[in-house]
């Protein structure tokens, strides 16, 4: 049994078994919902799935024409799941929301024209700190802790 909850813990979903697909999505929807440059959901079967806590939902239509209707906190706003029209089946939820660093990676790319130019470059060893990281982390510009 998987759980993956938002951010206030308030909005659970509790998936039985390992998710039948694992997609991340470049599209311009999906980083609008993410605040991110991607967004990566987990599809498992709508009958092995169950929501508890209260949840307000937002229903769009996605570029082929196929409504979506997505499930997040009214307190904290995260959103945990969706349900997409095209799959009444299936129930997608926000691979985040698990909190699961081993969780299994994505075995589909959607929508990778929209990707970010700089998405998948490995980043430099020692990031540079600016002041502004360095008041929120409580590290100085040198990167020692204070």
């Amino acid at each position: 049994m998987r759980t993956a909850s938002c951010a206030c813990g308030q909005l659970k979903i509790s998936c039985d078994g390992e998710p039948r697909l694992v997609a991340l999505c470049h599209c311009l929807d999906c980083q609008r919902r993410t605040g991110s440059t991607y967004g990566i959901a987990a599809f498992f079967a709508r009958v092995a799935v169950r929501a508890e806590g209260a949840a307000s939902t937002y229903r769009r239509l996605t570029d082929g024409g196929h409504a979506v209707t997505f499930h997040f906190c009214p307190e904290c706003g995260s959103s945990v799941f969706w349900e997409p029209e095209r799959k009444p089946d299936a129930i997608a939820v926000a691979v985040g929301c698990f909190a699961d660093p081993d969780f299994p990676a994505p075995t589909r790319i959607a929508w990778e024209e929209r990707q970010h130019a700089w998405v998948g470059r490995e980043a430099s060893a020692e990031p540079p700190i600016s002041p502004l990281v360095g008041e929120m982390s409580g590290r100085t510009e040198g990167g020692a802790k204070e």
